[in-house]
């Protein structure tokens, strides 16, 4: 995919992950929205990308709020044009510490379902219908290993990336042949406010940067075609693969 001039809209864009990889894709010449709840941080972001005369809009919201999520979609295409990329990276834990499933309320994991899986459903519903008339567009979900193996505590974020993963799957069937392509992508455990929320005891220096993360992953994205639709890849594997 090439990157210069296109429009792409990153959820969870005030931090971590998010914000390495907005700014990634910023400085390869896309036009970005900046999506997340924390609108001071989310702006602090977009602001410091604007002072080097590159193009980035900050629009504070929650993806899991489903009224939330048209607005945004609107607001989004006003800002840019038409989103060609759409990165699902916004996440809950869910209560901290995490709970064991037996002692999770029902409202707290629906709460994450919401907002790590609804989401992203409702967000690419709002695009990937354009996407498929220009014949074009790419959806990203982030994922994570919780999403393959049980660990303790980590059910309900497990359980929503674990869905996260199937319905990449399935919207990259319902998509072939349209032009719009799926793929999952697993980060890897990364230095940020959500792992140390998870993990307050793991010791940063075994944890990867998020800015060499979003360098991976922008790499993936312009060679997005390389793989099928609906691929999961981890990304430190598939960046080696690239030679990234």
């Amino acid at each position: 995919m090439e990157l210069h001039g296109i429009g792409a809209l990153v959820t969870g864009a005030s931090d971590g992950l998010g914000a390495a990889l907005a700014r990634r894709l910023v400085r390869a010449g896309a036009k970005v929205v900046l999506v997340a709840r924390g609108a001071e941080r989310l702006e602090a972001v977009a602001a410091g990308l604007r002072a080097e005369g590159l193009q980035a809009h900050a629009l504070p919201g929650d993806v899991g709020d489903k009224q939330a999520v048209y607005r945004l979609a609107g607001a989004a295409a006003a800002l840019v044009g038409p989103i060609d990329l759409l990165v699902h990276n916004a996440s809950t834990l869910g209560p901290l510490p995490m709970p064991l499933l037996l002692d999770t309320a029902c409202e707290d994991l629906q709460a994450v379902l919401e907002t790590n899986l609804v989401g992203p459903f409702r967000l690419t519903k709002a695009f990937a219908g354009s996407m498929a008339l220009r014949g074009r567009g790419l959806v990203v979900h982030v994922s994570s290993d919780a999403a393959v193996a049980g660990y303790p505590r980590w059910g309900a974020y497990g359980v929503s990336k674990a869905a996260l993963d199937h319905l990449g799957r399935v919207w990259a069937a319902e998509l072939a042949d349209s032009g719009v392509r799926v793929l999952t992508v697993d980060p890897g455990e990364m230095r940020t406010r959500m792992h140390a929320d998870a993990l307050p005891d793991a010791d940063p220096s075994t944890l990867a940067d998020p800015a060499d993360v979003a360098a991976r992953l922008v790499a993936i994205v312009t060679h997005a075609d390389r793989w099928p639709s609906g691929t999961r890849l981890e990304v430190a594997a598939a960046a080696r693969e690239l030679g990234a």
